[in-house]
């Protein structure tokens, strides 16, 4: 890509593609063409045609998709698997009309098999049966994986496809409903180290500034405190005078998914998008298809732990000093993904930002919004 470059990022508003944009701008990239939601509906193929055609971009970047925790993906499979394959198929194809130079499409580690062998390496897509509580959301990044791969050997395009591992940092969700696990835990923290403090009034400000969920959207500022305790308790954040919880000097107790042995890897977002940066510039459809035989490249640490340890980072981060409890009778996921990122490795990348020095960048960004 050179400097004056054309360059479209599909979801420059989103974690991802905020990272992107944050990244091409550090070296000088200036020609971005940039859409929100309300102006451009990505699921309908029409308005992304006529997009295309008006806009002529050299490159693009597909970093928009629906996306969510388990608790989303399960819930909303439909919408998972249709909003995603049109977003996808519609830019895919347009670029392929207007011939676009190179195309970037970002999918997800959850297209692996429930059970792949560990690391995961890219080889072994479609190889056994997804996780079931995000099999919708896989199938159809999978189909974008294999979308691109096809344009390339038909038409010789140069579009080639990223799988990131469980990304976090600036711009994340945290929506309780729809979060995946770290902006999760940051948040729950976050809240109950609020409540263990009597800190009301910062509740009721980070209720005000972030939905708990898809339907509750606080307008209010003047809660009472029986009711944020009630707000609170709906999502696993108690405050209870026994003695297991004095023990600890709190009388706060979060409550957690699952059983926390599950094993989870974690990037920065912006480490994702200097990878990104460094694919589209250095490598081609031709050595991905031809020369690795691979269908797509991993991205991630290589890292990964157990979710109680994370748990336990980020508390210590925030400053939590309650209990956590772990319900295993919710689901727990896949039990391991840890990426195989060897190839990424040999192409020439490596992350640089550790997961606590992430952790505590990402929390202090958070303070800062509210």
């Amino acid at each position: 890509m050179h400097k004056d470059s054309r360059i479209y990022i599909a979801g420059h508003l989103g974690m991802v593609g905020s990272a992107i944009h944050r990244k091409l701008r550090s070296e000088g990239h200036h020609d971005f063409v940039l859409r929100s939601f309300e102006d451009l509906d990505l699921r309908r193929q029409e308005q992304v045609e006529d997009f295309f055609q008006a806009e002529r971009p050299d490159y693009v970047i597909v970093a928009a998709a629906k996306v969510g925790g388990i608790v989303a993906n399960d819930t909303y499979r439909a919408e998972f698997i249709y909003e995603n394959l049109m977003i996808q198929n519609n830019i895919i194809h347009a670029a392929w009309q207007h011939g676009v130079k190179k195309l970037l499409f970002l999918g997800s580690s959850c297209i692996y098999p429930k059970n792949a062998p560990q690391p995961i390496k890219e080889d072994y897509l479609l190889t056994g049966v997804l996780e079931p509580t995000n099999e919708p959301y896989a199938i159809a990044k999978i189909a974008g994986i294999k979308m691109c791969e096809s344009y390339y050997r038909q038409y010789g395009c140069e579009f080639i496809s990223v799988m990131p591992t469980n990304l976090y940092g600036p711009n994340d969700n945290y929506n309780l409903e729809t979060s995946h696990v770290l902006p999760a835990l940051i948040r729950k923290m976050h809240l109950a180290k609020c409540l263990e403090n009597n800190d009301w009034q910062s509740i009721r400000e980070d209720l005000v500034k972030r939905p708990l969920d898809q339907t509750h959207r606080e307008v209010e500022k003047q809660w009472s405190e029986k009711e944020l305790i009630n707000l609170l308790e709906k999502r696993g954040i108690t405050c209870k005078n026994d003695a297991a919880l004095q023990d600890s000097g709190s009388p706060v107790r979060l409550t957690l998914w699952g059983s926390g042995k599950v094993y989870r890897e974690f990037l920065h977002v912006d480490d994702m998008a200097d990878a990104c940066v460094h694919i589209m510039q250095h490598v081609s459809a031709e050595t991905l298809y031809t020369q690795l035989k691979q269908t797509h490249i991993n991205i991630g640490t290589g890292k990964d732990l157990a979710i109680k340890d994370l748990a336990e980072k980020t508390k210590n981060i925030v400053g939590f000093r309650g209990n956590i409890q772990w319900d295993q009778s919710k689901p727990d996921g896949t039990p391991k993904k840890q990426l195989d990122v060897s190839l990424l490795n040999n192409l020439g990348w490596q992350p640089t930002i550790g997961l606590e020095k992430g952790i505590d960048n990402v929390y202090k960004h958070y303070l800062a919004e509210e």
